[in-house]
């Protein structure tokens, strides 16, 4: 059979299963490029060539440099500041929560900034009598919304990137994504201020809540409860800084990867986040 044709097969049955999601989405990756060795459409050697590419450390740093920040309690003090000064009116809190989470979603981990900003909004909604469900939606949303303001916002973003770089196209800047970003978080924003939140239905939290919120931190490493060190906060904070500029510059000898790993093993030699705790801050399915 035509290689092309054997290719679109796997392809279709791959996006099916992407959308369908009747197995686990990293099941379904690799399951797919395994398909193309076993039917002879790529060498054994290309199979799993696609693991060896610099995307693959990018994302392993970032995710350490994510974790440190929300283990050191550095996302958390920043929501916590930022949504208690909002006050207890639905409207007014509802656009502070979704503008720190967008903020911190465009540098971070999306499931961590969720995580982190939970708790805070549950309290503060059971103080008010506000149905936490009116709060909880518009962070879920500015989660999501958020990651597209930078390349290492959300995961297809570095994708992408790593893509165009490896076939030798020129490739996105780290804040080249902002200009569709920045415009659709505040479109969205707009639009569940002022139109959306009619249409969220109103839900208390409670016990499903307390353990959402726990799988949630263990996913992200952000779980915990241990006092947190101002000085930890400080230098989590900066090593982020570091990294996320030298990756905004471009520089020529300092490539996104390399920028995002040494950041990484500084969060670690720092004392920032222990070895143990690095490895439950990876997205293993990413």
């Amino acid at each position: 059979m035509d290689p092309a044709i054997i290719t679109l097969s796997v392809l279709a049955v791959a996006a099916f299963l992407f959308i369908t999601e009747l197995i686990p989405l990293a099941v379904t990756a690799m399951a797919a490029c395994t398909a193309l060795g076993i039917l002879g459409v790529l060498p054994s050697k290309a199979v799993y060539a696609g693991l060896s590419n610099s995307t693959v450390v990018l994302f392993g740093g970032m995710f350490v440099i994510g974790a440190a920040m929300f283990k050191t309690g550095l996302a958390e003090a920043i929501g916590v500041a930022v949504v208690k000064k909002a006050g207890t009116n639905e409207i007014p809190l509802m656009a502070a929560i979704m503008l720190v989470t967008i903020v911190l979603s465009a540098v971070s981990s999306n499931t961590g900034t969720v995580a982190c900003l939970m708790p805070v909004i549950i309290g503060i909604c059971q103080a008010a009598k506000i149905p936490a469900s009116k709060e909880l939606m518009p962070l879920a949303i500015a989660a999501n919304v958020g990651g597209t303001i930078t390349m290492i916002g959300t995961p297809p973003n570095v994708i992408v990137t790593g893509a165009l770089s490896t076939a030798g196209l020129p490739t996105f800047g780290f804040f080249e994504f902002a200009w569709i970003g920045v415009p659709l978080s505040i479109i969205i924003t707009l639009y569940t201020l002022f139109i959306g939140r009619h249409f969220i239905p109103a839900k208390n939290g409670g016990a499903m809540d307390e353990a959402a919120l726990k799988a949630a931190k263990e996913e992200a490493g952000a779980g915990g409860d241990a006092p947190k060190s101002k000085v930890k906060m400080w230098i989590s904070g900066l090593i982020l800084i570091g990294v996320v500029a030298a990756m905004a510059l471009n520089l020529k000898t300092v490539p996104r990867h390399t920028a995002a790993d040494p950041g990484a093993s500084l969060c670690v030699d720092t004392g920032r986040l222990r070895q143990n705790d690095a490895s439950p801050g990876m997205d293993w399915v990413t």
